[in-house]
């Protein structure tokens, strides 16, 4: 459950290279052993709290849903910890595109796929209610995706992620981006294992939102402002937009992007990724180093 809404994904659907996968939430103490990559341990026990509906919800007392609040979290945090040490291990940089329905999370990634090209592989899931157009566009591309439909779900979990993971042929040393549902408030308290965050923020969605949806831009690592190409059509004020999320994220850049051919900051968003991806291969080939030279010093100490 979304304790701060109050949703649960009765059925989660999982659809990638092997086929669909549907993964039932309507009990309380169902478990789940699914039989997949030795990375992700699936068996697991659902949270008695974890499914609450509305009606439930409303007669628990604050404290009772504090409790389950932390509960979830706790659980979802020890999911992301796989997820993230699995990625790590392959050298994966994996982004969490957070962002309102409507933002351009998705016409902006196809853009970015195509431009970025053979120079850095890539693999995207997919995060929606329901349908799979989003990642048919992205495989039309030439780009491994999974689309997770999370029913009445309106966030991904780090749960649902790990199974993916396990449905997605993995570039070792390259991208994987995660397009979350389309939502300003609860995808912000889930960590999915991943390394960094992006929220976007359409220009047309007004200058107020950062105030009004403070937890998802304090979150991010970089916010990118999308369909820059219609301030011209538009009365936005574009500075005040940035002052808002500057009081809400002070250190986070923002980059003007426009996923239309030839648009403002497309090129600024692909260095940032790969600033991105070559920090994390310096760190790789640094832990390779480092553990090569323990090696030798313990060779060298052998009698």
């Amino acid at each position: 459950m979304c304790v701060s809404c109050g949703c649960g994904p009765d059925e989660v659907t999982i659809s990638g290279a092997h086929g669909e996968h549907r993964h039932h939430a309507h009990g309380h103490a169902q478990s789940y052993d699914h039989g997949h990559g030795d990375a992700h341990d699936h068996s697991h026990a659902h949270d008695e709290g974890h499914h609450h509906h509305h009606g439930e919800a409303s007669g628990t007392d604050a404290t009772r849903l504090v409790e389950i609040e932390r509960g979830i979290l706790a659980k979802n945090d020890a999911y992301a910890a796989q997820n993230r040490a699995r990625l790590n291990a392959g050298g994966i940089v994996a982004l969490n595109l957070l962002a309102g329905p409507g933002a351009g999370k998705t016409t902006l990634l196809v853009e970015t796929l195509r431009a970025l090209g053979a120079r850095a592989p890539a693999a995207v899931i997919e995060g929606d209610q329901q349908t799979a157009n989003d990642a048919e566009r992205i495989r039309a591309t030439g780009t491994p995706a999974v689309q997770i439909n999370t029913g009445k779900g309106c966030h991904l979990d780090a749960h649902m992620v790990g199974h993916a993971l396990d449905e997605l042929p993995l570039p070792p040393g390259g991208l994987l981006f995660i397009e979350n549902v389309g939502n300003l408030v609860c995808p912000a308290a889930f960590d999915l294992g991943e390394e960094v965050r992006v929220t976007l923020l359409s220009v047309t969605e007004g200058e107020d939102k950062p105030l009004k949806y403070p937890d998802i831009f304090q979150s991010a690592d970089l916010v990118l402002l999308t369909k820059i190409d219609l301030l011209p059509h538009l009365d936005i004020d574009i500075a005040a937009m940035e002052r808002n999320i500057a009081r809400i994220n002070p250190v986070a850049p923002i980059i003007h992007a426009s996923a239309k051919a030839g648009g403002s900051g497309l090129a600024a968003w692909l260095d940032w990724l790969g600033d991105v991806r070559r920090r994390r291969l310096d760190g790789l080939a640094a832990d390779a180093e480092s553990r090569a030279k323990s090696l030798r010093a313990a060779a060298e100490a052998l009698p």
